[in-house]
């Protein structure tokens, strides 16, 4: 299994916009999306208010792949959030449990 960090910073004074198309669209999406195991989406803190994360774990690459394209390492971004993001980082990882890694 495959497990995707995506971090996003908004841009100033656009994080309640953020956070509105976060949790009501964005989350909801990838919770219906084939092969997805597990969302664990992470809001804001008072001490960066700005930056929010989202940790994904993947059934395996083909599914990454069919919802992110090919070039699963660049961010899969929605319109709706091109205007209220100012930088975006991805990192992939095999998942490890117990121990084991999960292929």
């Amino acid at each position: 299994m495959i497990m995707r960090i995506f971090q996003v910073v908004t841009r100033p004074g656009k994080e309640e916009e953020f956070a509105e198309f976060f949790h009501t669209i964005a989350i909801p999406l990838l919770r219906r999306t084939e092969g997805i195991v597990e969302v664990l989406p992470g809001a804001a803190r008072p001490e960066s208010p700005r930056e929010f994360s989202v940790v994904m774990v993947w059934r395996d690459l083909a599914s990454l792949k069919a919802f992110a394209d090919e070039d699963y390492t660049r961010p899969h971004v929605d319109p709706a959030e091109e205007d209220l993001v100012e930088s975006r980082l991805i990192r992939h990882y095999e998942l490890v449990e117990g121990g084991i890694i999960r292929r």
